[in-house]
Formats: structure tokens, C-alpha cells, sequence
């Protein structure tokens, strides 16, 4: 057993603007790499995730609200498009029954001191394990992340859990 398989699972919160990148994309997709990020913090909070750390999804911009929750696929790995950046690869888990506003987070006494709602601006922040529960309770637990139609009928694009790289394409961070 490595040192990553022994770590305590940690929970983290990634920001997408819903017109770049939404949760729903995520599920259809199932899997993406989640990259554009440039702010140092955010990078290296990139950089401490490990296979298997749970992501909220938070609309920025457009909705303003944790939507639902993303495993981590692939721990840090060099951006593709400058390797003093990192890239981690992410994978749908579930969306929340309902989304939990950035206003009832800051109004809510358990979590009002989440990174989300002290640095705004910053595009991954780390979770307390009881801020995450809080916040999957507070939305009404989660519903399973389906699988596209065509992979769950064995059809064209099964097998397929990483869409091609598009050149030039939409980042997925919003923020600092």
C-alpha cells in the first residue's frame, strides 16, 4: 500500500461557469480534464488532490450555486499547454436534488466561513469533510450521475471516458 492509498480522502470545491462549462456537460460527458487554471493558490490546491477526492461543482457567474459533486480521476499532472500549470481529470458522481445558493451558504452558520464565501474569487478551494456533508444534506442528498444513452446501450461511444483535447477550446476555471 503507497502513501496515497493510506491518505484520508479530502473534499475540495471547483468552480466552472455553467456557459463554459456546466455540470450537465460533465455528466454527458463523464469524464474531463479540468484545466485553466492560473492562479498559483488554485494550482497548488490542484496539486494536493489525489485519486479519489470528492469535488463540489459550483455554477459561478450564472447561478451562483453548488450543483452537484465530481470525483477526482487522475491526481495533478502538467498542463498539456505550459507545464509550470496542472491539470487534474475529473468525473461526474451525482448532482444535488437541489442546488445550494452562495447566499445560503454565507447565511447558513456551519458554513458561512467557507473558502467559497471568503475568497470569491479563487477557482479551487478545500472543503472541511463537515462543510461537504453539510452542503449534500443542504441540497437533499445526491441523485447518481446517469451515463449517456449510447454508452449504457453499449452503442457508438462506449468505452469512451475521456473526450478528445480541442485545441484552443473552453477552460474550465472561472476565478483566481
Amino acid at each position: 500500500m503507497n502513501g496515497d492509498e493510506r491518505r484520508m480522502k479530502r473534499y475540495w470545491l471547483v468552480k466552472s461557469e455553467p456557459s463554459v462549462y456546466s455540470f450537465d456537460r460533465l455528466v454527458e460527458e463523464k469524464r474531463t480534464v479540468w484545466d485553466g487554471i492560473r492562479s498559483y493558490e488554485a494550482r497548488n490546491n490542484l496539486r494536493e488532490m489525489a485519486k479519489g477526492d470528492l469535488l463540489l461543482f459550483y455554477h459561478s457567474n450564472e447561478g451562483k450555486a453548488v450543483v452537484g459533486v465530481a470525483s477526482v480521476a487522475r491526481a495533478a499532472y502538467p498542463d498539456p499547454t505550459d507545464d509550470a500549470w496542472s491539470v487534474i481529470d475529473v468525473e461526474a458522481v451525482g448532482r444535488l436534488k437541489e442546488p445550494v445558493t452562495l447566499t445560503a451558504i454565507k447565511a447558513h452558520p456551519k458554513l458561512k466561513e467557507m473558502a467559497v464565501a471568503k475568497k470569491s474569487r479563487l477557482s479551487v478551494t478545500p472543503v472541511l469533510p463537515e462543510e461537504y456533508e453539510r452542503v449534500v444534506a443542504e441540497g437533499g442528498g445526491l441523485v447518481p450521475a446517469k451515463r449517456p444513452r449510447a454508452e449504457a446501450r453499449g452503442q457508438a461511444g462506449a468505452g469512451r471516458t475521456k473526450p478528445a483535447p480541442k485545441p484552443g477550446g473552453p477552460r474550465r476555471a472561472t476565478g483566481r
